[in-house]
């Protein structure tokens, strides 16, 4: 690190276990783990590195498998850290540490329509924007009217929309090593209390229909045109289909949980055996939604 180290405010922590920043409660140890105090710190933590080090952006962890022998590199955590959210002329302006439940809370009570969907995303927004997270018909880009980047040099763009490449669960980025730190999303006039009751029932539906109550990574693969991962699984006989702690969701075939004391390789195991068993009983390809980092375990 160079001089602009001292000035850093926010939390550096060597050989941090990532199991405890991942919703799947799995994964390895970080090299270095930092926790901004905000942006300005974030900046100037950026401009500290000066290795070649790989950078990993991460929110809630909600999207993410690290494997077990860990992270070779820096994790920057952005979760309760950039969480200013706010009307912005007409626009409503979030940072990327924001939770999406939050989020969609929020624009209901601005009475804005259009982000409800957000509350059945379970990660910040920037894990939202870097994937096009979206759920029941909606996605995340659907909504967004400009970004902020940062890049590894600490150095913060706006961006417009029309800069990136939104497809189903992916986005183009138009430069490579920037992440998404803002965003201010262009949503129609609407009706407070109708958001808040769609709120409502889409978390009651999720409710009803995930499970919940146990350790996950929220959908493992995309949904194949037409088609529905989580009926491919389940037609293929794996609900319930267990490997060491990892196991098909019982409620929702599409779900990992985990179920004890599972490790990084019986998720990664399991998610390749159900690839591998839809494909011979199917004819089907699933392609992962879970974004995987690290090492395997030596």
């Amino acid at each position: 690190m160079t001089q602009a180290a001292h000035n850093l405010t926010g939390k550096l922590l060597l050989n941090e276990p990532m199991a405890r920043y991942t919703s799947w409660r799995v994964g390895g140890k970080a090299d270095q783990l930092y926790i901004p105090a905000g942006l300005e710190d974030l900046r100037t933590f950026l401009k500290s590195l000066d290795s070649a080090k790989p950078i990993y952006f991460v929110g809630l962890g909600s999207n993410l498998l690290v494997r077990d022998g860990g992270v070779r590199g820096i994790v920057i955590i952005m979760h309760n850290v950039l969480t200013e959210l706010k009307m912005e002329d007409d626009l409503v302006y979030s940072e990327a540490g924001v939770t999406c439940g939050k989020l969609a809370k929020f624009c209901a009570k601005e009475s804005k329509q259009g982000a409800e969907f957000f509350a059945g995303i379970p990660g910040t927004l920037g894990g939202a924007l870097a994937m096009n997270a979206g759920c029941y018909g909606t996605e995340t880009w659907n909504v967004v009217h400009s970004v902020t980047t940062i890049n590894k040099q600490g150095d913060l763009k706006k961006r417009n929309a029309a800069e990136f490449i939104a497809s189903y669960r992916h986005v183009d980025m138009p430069v490579a090593d920037e992440w998404f730190v803002a965003a201010w999303l262009d949503l129609k006039a609407g009706d407070a209390q109708e958001s808040a009751l769609k709120i409502k029932n889409l978390l009651a539906t999720r409710l009803a229909s995930q499970p919940l109550n146990l350790p996950s990574a929220g959908s493992t693969f995309r949904n194949p045109a037409g088609d529905f991962a989580a009926r491919l699984i389940e037609a293929s006989g794996l609900k319930g289909y267990t490997m060491g702690g990892a196991q098909v969701s019982e409620k929702h075939a599409n779900f990992i949980v985990n179920i004890g004391e599972a490790n990084a390789l019986d998720i990664e195991l399991l998610i390749k055996h159900m690839r591998e068993t839809v494909l011979e009983k199917q004819g089907v390809a699933l392609q992962q939604e879970v974004k995987v980092i690290g090492e395997y375990a030596s």
